[in-house]
């Protein structure tokens, strides 16, 4: 399958040490099989830095490797409990990171409040189910891979 990697150069060789810690799962390098959302991602890069060109780095890789026992994955299908407070878990600012040893997660994007919300029901002004819900994504479902470790980015190949 061929993975996109939205950013504001080209990206051969992805270096963990440059992504940032607090991410929806963790620190570590995003992916989506969807060229349009990359695309997005790589304009609003380009945005936020002032500086760059708005690129996708396309990548191939096996996925049939999220079925083995070769690397250890997390797999969310859909919105759920497990899924928000995962979420909670890898963007929780009070905690070292990593917060898991998943070589790769799969699972949705939460929505760009998902600080607030995360605050709001750490405050307890929300509940857990209600969290899942303000946290979905408002132009609806979208997925990302997380490789979070080098031995899963030795599985994605360049193109």
């Amino acid at each position: 399958m061929i993975l996109y990697h939205g950013s504001n150069m080209r990206v051969t060789v992805p270096d963990l040490k440059r992504s940032k810690p607090y991410k929806d799962f963790g620190q570590g390098f995003y992916l989506s099989d969807n060229y349009d959302q990359a695309k997005k991602l790589a304009d609003v890069k380009v945005t936020q830095m002032q500086d760059g060109i708005s690129t996708v780095n396309e990548f191939e890789f096996d996925e049939s490797l999220l079925q083995s026992e070769e690397l250890a994955v997390k797999i969310f299908n859909d919105y759920s409990e497990e899924w928000a407070e995962f979420v909670l878990m890898n963007r929780n600012n009070n905690i070292s990171q990593p917060s898991h040893e998943y070589d790769i997660v799969y699972g949705p994007i939460a929505d760009d409040g998902v600080n607030y919300q995360l605050r709001r029901y750490l405050g307890g002004v929300i509940s857990l189910s209600r969290l899942v819900e303000e946290l979905k994504y408002s132009k609806g479902i979208t997925f990302q891979y997380f490789f979070g470790t080098e031995r899963a980015l030795q599985k994605l190949k360049a193109l």
